[in-house]
């Protein structure tokens, strides 16, 4: 086991003092001051089931909006579902635990999901309505609140055209590359739908919605686009897995552009915000946004040493996630870094020093652990993707034990238990 990770994290590693939220934050300010000059903080998870992640990023995400003044958290989740989770961050509109659970992913229908929901209401609740804290869905797919909203627009203002909205209505549930199609008819008909709507926008008086149902409309057409590509990873570009990483990257750049004051949190699987590429070398969301922005992009990976997480076994979407179990083990970078340094903690990878020659490991081969929604039946315990420390994150936050998610109880497509 190369000593110079152990001297460098010994050096440069900042301990945890709690992954609780509401904690004092004077352990993470010397996080605060690597972020200077940053708009985009991207937080990663080596898995999507780990409890001590939501709690460490709600605990960061406490201190990224009152200490540093970051106005928004943009999730890996449905575009078109949290539109109605937003409102209720922002003006208490509907139950949390329904809200969350329409966000289109098994992953965030979690207990610590809805205590991130309702911080974020208690923070905004007592502020003014431009500085309220937004919460925006980067995924285009699973568009059911889109394709109400478009129909819902039409019937005020097309009626005659609103049925024209059920040839869309497949986009509620179909996943990315379930429906390829080279001739992208379903895309080309959620682009005449969005001319409709926008046609019809132009006509509309004010109060009248029509900037939101566009909004929905332009969603539709990205989901469109996605459910009609080829799902194999060795399509490159023109697959599903760089699409959906553009359309995520250029939903943050959108509310980075639009808003000169704006500071945005990406929450998301370390493979997407990754500095580079992932899978068959696609180009993940980070790597768009860092070749966008450059250092105005910080990616904080979020890795842990032994335990357990849930996900789902197999490729079957409607299996409920079970428990799965791991150790330390001796080949990837957790071993590495369990092995090196005791407990939790993080460290800044841009730190003065860290050159080839001072930290030769940032710059060499790992494996990372990496499981998404789904692992395999049996061997799970072998997912490791490729890594180089320095050039695919900027930071890393380590967490020594990985416990489940806690989920919500079943509910149906609507939310309701």
């Amino acid at each position: 086991m190369p000593d110079d990770i152990a001297r460098w994290l010994d050096e440069h590693a900042k301990p945890l003092s709690t992954l609780t939220p509401g904690a004092p934050v004077e352990d993470l300010k010397p996080l605060g001051e690597a972020l200077r000059g940053t708009r985009i903080v991207a937080l990663g998870e080596s898995t999507h089931g780990t409890s001590e992640f939501f709690r460490l990023k709600h605990r960061l995400l406490e201190f990224l909006v009152r200490e540093e003044g970051f106005t928004t958290l943009a999730m890996e989740a449905s575009q078109s579902a949290a539109h109605a989770l937003d409102a209720y961050v922002r003006y208490g509109a509907g139950s949390p635990e329904r809200l969350v659970a329409r966000l289109g992913f098994w992953t965030w229908r979690t207990r610590e999901m809805v205590d991130i929901v309702e911080w974020l209401r208690a923070h905004n609740r007592a502020l003014p309505e431009e500085r309220r804290i937004r919460f925006v869905g980067t995924d285009p797919q699973l568009c059911a609140d889109s394709v109400e909203a478009v129909a819902a627009f039409l019937r005020r203002t097309a009626p005659d055209r609103a049925g024209s909205v059920s040839a869309l209505d497949v986009l509620a549930r179909a996943r990315p590359g379930s429906l390829p199609d080279p001739d992208k008819a379903l895309m080309r008909r959620a682009e005449e739908i969005s001319r409709l709507v926008a046609e019809h926008a132009g006509r509309s008086g004010p109060g009248n919605g029509a900037d939101e149902a566009l909004e929905h409309a332009r969603i539709l057409v990205r989901a469109a686009d996605l459910v009609t590509r080829p799902f194999a990873a060795s399509a490159g570009e023109e697959g599903v897995y760089a699409a959906r990483d553009r359309y995520m990257a250029e939903a943050v750049a959108r509310l980075v552009d639009d808003d000169p004051g704006a500071r945005v949190v990406v929450w998301a699987h370390n493979g997407h915000i990754a500095k580079g590429t992932y899978g068959d070398q696609v180009p993940a969301l980070g790597s768009r946004l860092r070749e966008r922005y450059g250092d105005a992009y910080y990616a904080l990976a979020l890795l842990f040493g032994k335990g357990s997480f849930l996900a789902r076994r197999g490729n079957d979407l409607q299996r409920p996630p079970a428990r799965h179990r791991i150790g330390t083990g001796l080949r990837s970078l957790e071993a590495r870094l369990t092995h090196a340094l005791p407990g939790d903690y993080y460290a800044d990878l841009r730190a003065a020093g860290s050159s080839v020659d001072a930290a030769p490991w940032l710059y060499a081969p790992h494996a990372q652990r990496s499981f998404g929604a789904n692992v395999q039946r049996f061997l799970y315990r072998l997912n490791t993707a490729p890594l180089i420390p320095a050039e695919d994150y900027d930071g890393i936050a380590f967490v020594a034990r990985s416990t489940c998610s806690q989920l919500l109880p079943p509910t149906d497509d609507r939310g309701r238990r």
